[in-house]
Parts: structure tokens; C-alpha cells; sequence
């Protein structure tokens, strides 16, 4: 392909002449991959294709520049990357690639993650958990999310979405009484059962933990500068309102909210 291999060489090329791309590391490039990747994110929420494309460059010339590093040492080289991505690829997908053992192909997507894991298993070996696989790096919601995700898989998980419901009121009457002994340690520890077990509701419901925290700040940001310029419109001072007014502006500025965007 014409542009990975212009992109490769200007990388290549960037490490011999720029002095900030030949001091870089692969520890050092760890914060500009998870910086990249979540602005791929932010492109892929908004919905612009331009917008997409750019970022997904960014984050790719992350992988060919950190490829370009172990390529020096002789470890590997980024075709050695795409190659071995590509036979993970046709040996995760039997059904598309060749017969599974039963000789069909998996009914839906939940049979296709079904095979996946399986050939995760296989690989692991006796000794290996079904956890090995998720990286302790996640941000803490989507770690929770995915670990729900593999236990899930082998059976561990609630039968029907009010089970995993019940759970929350459990893990709330659990913190419940540890804020009534006001004890430091147990709130820690409950408040955290708390955001886990929500967090595996939002599983349940095949629904992104993570993007629904991402929608309630973005709902909660709109309407608190909708509640500043309120404020302002009213020659109000927030840090001087009582409780009272900064709840009768916040019940204006949802209001606004629910009238403009229906939220």
C-alpha cells in the first residue's frame, strides 16, 4: 500500500534527523498512544469522517513509529506487525476462513465471541485465566466492563437483568451502613462495590459503562454553563448564592436543556 509505505519511510526517516522522534522510547510513547486512541474516540462520537480519518492517521503513525523502534533493535518490523495481526485474524474466524469443528458457521455474535474465547483458552493453557487478556492500563470503568464481559462468558454472571439490579441495592445497603459507622476503609471499599456492580448493569444491558458516564458529563457540563450564563444574565455572583438559588437555576437550566436537545 502506497501510503503506509510513504508513511513508513517518513518515520524511518524522522528518527534519524528529528531529534525529538530519535529520543523516544516505547515506555516514553505510552501517554501519546492512549492520548491518540482516545481522540480517535472523540472523532468517532462526533461522526465527521474528516475529523475520523485524521485522527485514526495519528494514532497509526504511533504504531509505526513505535514498530520503526523494536525494527532498529531487530525484534520486529511493522510487516511482521500487520502479518501477525492478519493470522490472529483468520484463526479467530473459522466460519469465514475455514470449517469449525461442527462443520457450520456460529449462529450470531455472541457464538463468533463464543470461538474467540475458546481459542484464547487453548493458547493460554491449563494454568492461564480467562483475565489474562485484559490490560490493567483500562480506564477503571471499561476494565470493569470487559472483566465482566470474560467472566460472563464461562457462565459467571446473573441470569436476568434483576439479579444484576438487586445487586446494586445489596452493595448500596452495604455502604449505607458503612457511611452510618463512618468508617474510612469500608466506604472506600463499598462505594467502590457499588460503581463496579453499576458498571455490570450497564454490561447487562449491552450499554458502554464508559460512554454513558461520558454522556452524564457531557448532559451535566451543558447544563452547568447553561446555569453560569443564567447567572450572569441575572447579574448574579454563583459563589455568593445560597443553596436555594443555585437549585432554582439548575432547575431552569435542565428545563432549557430538555426544551433544546430533548435531554
Amino acid at each position: 500500500m502506497q501510503g503506509i509505505d510513504e508513511l513508513h519511510a517518513v518515520v524511518k526517516r524522522l528518527r534519524v534527523e528529528c531529534p525529538w522522534d530519535a529520543a523516544q522510547t516505547p515506555q516514553s510513547m505510552r501517554p501519546y498512544v492512549l492520548e491518540e486512541a482516545h481522540e480517535v474516540l472523540e472523532a468517532i462520537a462526533s461522526g465527521d469522517p474528516a475529523a475520523i480519518q485524521e485522527e485514526l492517521g495519528d494514532l497509526l503513525f504511533q504504531i509505526v513509529l513505535i514498530s520503526a523502534m523494536f525494527e532498529a533493535s531487530g525484534e520486529f518490523d511493522l510487516d511482521r506487525v500487520a502479518a501477525g495481526i492478519a493470522a490472529k485474524m483468520v484463526r479467530r474466524h473459522p466460519h469465514v476462513f475455514a470449517q469449525d469443528a461442527q462443520g457450520r458457521p456460529p449462529a450470531d455474535a455472541k457464538e463468533t465471541i463464543a470461538q474467540w474465547e475458546a481459542d484464547k483458552q487453548r493458547r493460554r493453557g491449563p494454568q492461564g485465566s480467562i483475565l489474562d487478556g485484559v490490560p490493567k492500563t483500562l480506564p477503571a470503568l471499561l476494565r470493569a466492563h470487559r472483566v465482566g464481559e470474560k467472566v460472563a462468558h464461562v457462565g459467571f454472571d446473573w441470569p436476568d437483568v434483576s439479579g444484576v439490579r438487586a445487586k446494586i441495592d445489596e452493595e448500596l445497603a452495604e455502604l449505607d451502613e458503612a457511611l452510618e459507622q463512618q468508617d474510612p476503609a469500608a466506604i472506600r471499599h463499598e462505594l467502590g462495590d457499588v460503581l463496579l456492580s453499576t458498571a455490570n448493569l450497564a454490561r447487562f444491558l449491552e450499554l458502554g459503562p464508559e460512554d454513558l458516564l461520558q454522556d452524564a458529563n457531557r448532559r451535566f457540563e451543558g447544563r452547568f454553563r447553561t446555569l453560569e450564563e443564567l447567572a450572569r444574565q441575572g447579574g448574579l455572583v454563583l459563589h455568593e448564592q445560597s443553596p436555594q438559588t443555585l437549585e432554582r437555576l439548575w432547575a431552569q437550566a435542565k428545563a432549557l436543556h430538555a426544551a433544546a436537545f430533548g435531554e
